[in-house]
């Protein structure tokens, strides 16, 4: 059967397509962009009837219509990878939670540990004249997905940005059930605002370490679009890009004429990552363009992969961490904020890599709801905070007042090298702190 004779056949509605789902069933929503739309709303129409039904996906760009209909709270339960700040708020109904992993494992877990999945739905690119369906900037784990899926349902939609890769970046027409038509807007994941002075300090602090031909790996937020925008600024060349998540800032980067690619040991010539989010410059950008490499996320995030790469530079962001330095980078104390993702992945990866390092970053300070100056270095992390980073682990610090390598220090040379880049306001009450805790030699100045 020629295959668009065979996409005409699996052609339906979403109505008619989301009937599928029974109770109690597994269902796969898809991941960031690739959340389905026009299924989603059919299945909220479905809500009252169906009861225990468990979704997985994560990153979610806009609010989902299932769960916004009557009884979902009772009704449906989602469980997210990784949390956007949509998710967050969804904490609060009872029925969203977790799931703790190390993002590299996700296929490998899917494959080998999960329940078998009922019904996996989720959006693609148009397809190909071969029969191919792309996952557009969502690799990651969907490959491993549509393995376990007992029911998949392709959500075609003609915003969908078609990603190149090599391997696992798509689905051919063949393994799918049910095709869905959609011409929605794909979700846009803004930068998280212009760079503050204190993001443009760190910004700086860390550029200067980044050597021509060193290959990028950028986390999401204010500090790392800074490193980025200072990037394109500078005089640095052939830079290569090995990421977990693409972003802004690396087209800005590769406009700018720094990303050639061209020092890579691996994908020489190509910007590799496991899934994107951002505004349209991304995706128009990423879009049928061979320079990049849709890629799963046991590839992306392995640290295997990227001990591969020298000069393998991993710049993310922290919430907070203490003089033991161990690192807090998706909770305020028992609040899910984010997920573990791939941070530790990288953390480690990077100092495996010739002349590679990893850089965790977060401003000195905050101001708290009541408008109160609080440290993110902390004496010991906050009751139930998260240690995304164990300490062994973590190589270099940055705040707007300096930079540390923590890789070897003992206790008390590492409590005093966090000092030094605290807030002025807290370090004096850290000290006192630290010496409490037998972190602090009596023979350092106070």
């Amino acid at each position: 059967m020629a295959f668009e004779q065979e996409y005409q056949k699996k052609l339906t509605s979403a109505d008619e397509a989301v009937k599928v789902v029974k109770s109690g069933d597994w269902v796969d929503f898809g991941w960031c962009t690739g959340t389905p739309y026009a299924l989603d709303l059919a299945l909220a129409k479905r809500v009252p009837e169906l009861s225990d039904v468990k979704f997985r996906g994560g990153i979610l760009l806009r609010p989902l219509a299932c769960f916004s209909a009557p009884e979902a709270n009772e009704r449906l339960t989602w469980n997210s990878w990784h949390m956007s700040g949509i998710e967050r708020k969804m904490i609060a109904n009872g029925n969203t939670f977790y799931g703790a992993l190390r993002y590299s494992e996700l296929p490998r877990w899917i494959r080998e540990n999960c329940e078998p999945i009922d019904v996996a739905m989720f959006q693609v690119s148009p397809m190909d004249k071969q029969g191919y369906f792309s996952f557009g900037p969502n690799a990651s784990h969907m490959a491993a997905v549509c393995e376990r899926a007992r029911v998949i349902i392709v959500e075609v939609n003609p915003n969908m940005p078609r990603c190149l890769g090599g391997f696992e970046e798509g689905i051919h027409v063949s393994k799918v059930d049910m095709i869905v038509e959609s011409d929605s807007p794909i979700g846009i994941l803004g930068g998280g605002g212009p760079a503050t002075e204190v993001d443009e300090a760190v910004a700086k602090l860390i550029v200067e370490e980044i050597p021509n031909g060193a290959c990028l790996q950028l986390g999401i937020g204010g500090m790392p679009n800074a490193v980025g925008s200072l990037i394109a600024q500078s005089d640095l060349k052939d830079l290569g890009v090995h990421t977990e998540m693409y972003v802004d800032a690396f087209v800005d980067i590769t406009m700018a004429g720094k990303i050639t690619g061209s020092q890579k040991s691996i994908d020489r010539g190509r910007q590799t990552f496991a899934f994107g989010a951002g505004t349209q410059k991304l995706y128009d950008f990423i879009n049928d363009n061979p320079s990049c490499m849709s890629a799963p996320v046991s590839y992306t995030n392995d640290a295997r992969t990227i001990a591969q790469i020298d000069n393998f530079v991993s710049i993310n962001n922290a919430v907070n961490l203490d003089l033991f330095g161990q690192v807090n980078s998706e909770s305020a104390g028992i609040k899910q904020i984010s997920g573990a993702g791939g941070q530790l992945d990288f953390v480690l990866g990077a100092y495996l890599s010739k002349g590679g390092k990893s850089f965790i970053c977060c401003s000195s300070s905050f101001t708290d709801k009541q408008g109160n100056l609080q440290s993110r270095i902390l004496p010991t992390l906050d009751n139930g905070s998260i240690v995304t980073d164990a300490r062994p682990n973590v190589h270099y610090v940055v705040t707007e007042y300096g930079k540390v390598c923590l890789k070897g220090l003992s206790s008390w040379q590492r409590a005093e090298a966090l000092i030094s880049i605290a807030h002025p306001k807290f370090r004096d009450e850290l000290i006192e702190q630290a010496d409490k805790m037998h972190l602090w030699r009596r023979s350092n100045k106070r």
